[in-house]
């Protein structure tokens, strides 16, 4: 078992060394902390380095011997934390990353500085890679361009043994969430997730400290999430449109989007200022402006309404202190704004129902705002939310709509992978086990369809798209309607 383990640890430092995560006179170092964390106290030079491509594939190793050797219980909690030490002695400290990253950032670029942190974050098993590539994933075309779609099942199902220890768990505040800086490092247990190989760049927002971070079940391509060092509510208010567009500049290959500040139209975190980013292209960014209109406030802006089931209104310029200042008007005015024609009340007594989503990314010399009108109210007919997934969608899509689901990427649970293959053995009228939520959508993909082995996953894969494209238009306070226009302009004249 000695040989084994030494083997494991020469080849995860040569690694580490060739990557640059590790100084070459830090090898003896790391190499007995690795020593000190499997509780041995030999080691035993392999003849030769078994080179493998990656670090993190040599956690099954590792892993085996220290369940073998009752290190560890073969638990996936035990596991996780476990492998996060093994791959946080790899992973350069704080201070040495951001001294990195900021070096390569000013000598290089953003993008560059970016790539090595993204680059760190994958090898080092944060990111988690291998669980990412388990989800489904696929597009699905609609009158408002092509959709993705994603089930996700990439974030590990606790074991129910887990989940009665933690229940018993004394509750801790510490770290206050999970957004908190103090994640850094942290070693995890049952009821709050390993970050032993957790970094964050640190980085100045408006005489503030803020942090830069990967997700670790990423959604698109490098995911980020951009936190505020002081644990603190999330606000829409002036100061995000100038937090949005100053991490633009600061970072000009990724956007940056907030979710709502609200119940039902926020976000999953409403308890810590942050912000999404990361560098990718949405469906919702290739969407057309249909309707332009003009501000006499803001003459070097350009306004325009949006090609999209939720309501959309498009700011460009490169005046950035203006488009700010234009940004926070459409806030103010909405906020306030009700129109009961259309449905929209902006309070019930002194409850406030209207927020934003903003979105910013740069083109060019150029930025651009995306300001996504929001509402929370709930009605007798819709007590999840008169602008939420109606009832009839809710098989498919019940949880909030939030910031990436806005953008044209549905983020659906991961129930949906077993259910969906009984729907396609319904339709394919062998013995199945649909659940009776989807038995209406089945049947009416049955009537709309000739159903065969060679079509019945495509056509369940648009009958989703479908449903999703119905979950957007329920969140939108405005429908492409000709009504709906018309309460939309309603809105833009009150500007």
């Amino acid at each position: 078992m000695t040989n084994q383990l030494s083997q494991a640890i020469d080849s995860l430092l040569h690694v580490a060394i060739e990557k640059g995560y590790i100084h070459p006179l830090d090898r003896l170092l790391k190499q007995n902390q690795l020593l000190n964390l499997f509780k041995v106290a030999e080691y035993i030079q392999p003849e030769e380095t078994v080179v493998v491509a990656q670090a993190k594939d040599l956690l099954p190793t590792f892993l085996a011997i220290a369940v073998q050797t009752g290190l560890i219980n073969d638990s996936q909690t035990d596991k996780e934390i476990l492998s996060a030490k093994i791959m946080a002695v790899m992973t350069p400290d704080t201070s040495v990353l951001n001294q990195t990253f900021w070096n390569v950032y000013n000598s290089d670029s953003p993008e560059q500085a970016t790539n090595y942190f993204y680059d760190l974050s994958q090898d080092n098993n944060y990111i988690q890679t291998e669980a990412i590539a388990k989800n489904i994933a696929f597009k699905t075309a609609s009158p408002y361009g092509d959709f993705e779609v994603t089930i996700n099942l990439s974030k590990p199902e606790k074991d129910p043994k887990a989940i009665a220890a933690a229940k018993s768990m004394p509750t801790s505040a510490y770290p206050k969430c999970q957004l908190c800086l103090e994640n850094e490092g942290y070693a995890g247990h049952l009821q709050h997730p390993a970050r032993s190989n957790h970094r964050i760049i640190r980085f100045p927002l408006l005489n503030e400290t803020w942090g830069l971070q990967y997700s670790p079940y990423a959604y698109y391509n490098e995911h980020c999430i951009f936190l505020s060092a002081d644990h603190r509510p999330m606000r829409i208010s002036g100061r995000t449109f100038e937090n949005l567009f100053a991490i633009v500049e600061q970072f000009p290959h990724y956007f940056v989007g907030s979710n709502a500040d609200l119940p039902i139209v926020g976000g999953s975190i409403l308890s810590h200022d942050h912000y999404q980013g990361g560098r990718y292209s949405f469906p919702m960014d290739k969407a057309p402006v249909i309707e332009n209109f003009d501000l006499e406030a803001y003459p070097q802006t350009s306004f325009g309404l949006v090609k999209w089931p939720l309501s959309v209104i498009r700011l460009s310029g490169k005046d950035k202190a203006e488009m700010e200042a234009a940004a926070v008007h459409i806030l103010e005015k909405w906020r306030a704004y009700s129109d009961p024609e259309a449905d929209i009340l902006a309070f019930s007594g002194e409850t406030p129902h209207n927020t934003i989503t903003p979105i910013a990314r740069r083109d060019g010399d150029s930025f651009i705002c995306d300001l996504v009108l929001r509402n929370n109210r709930t009605t007798d007919e819709h007590p999840d939310g008169l602008f939420h997934p109606h009832s009839d969608v809710q098989h498919i899509k019940k949880e909030n709509i939030g910031l990436i689901e806005v953008m044209g990427l549905a983020i659906l649970p991961p129930r949906l992978k077993d259910e969906l293959e009984e729907v396609k053995a319904y339709l394919l009228g062998k013995e199945n086990s649909i659940q009776p939520m989807h038995l209406n959508w089945a049947r009416r993909l049955a009537d709309s369809h000739a159903i065969t082995a060679d079509n019945v996953d495509k056509v369940v894969e648009n009958g989703v798209g479908k449903v999703f494209q119905r979950v957007l238009e329920d969140a939108g306070v405005y429908k492409l309607t000709e009504n709906g226009l018309a309460a939309f302009r309603r809105f833009v004249k009150s500007l």
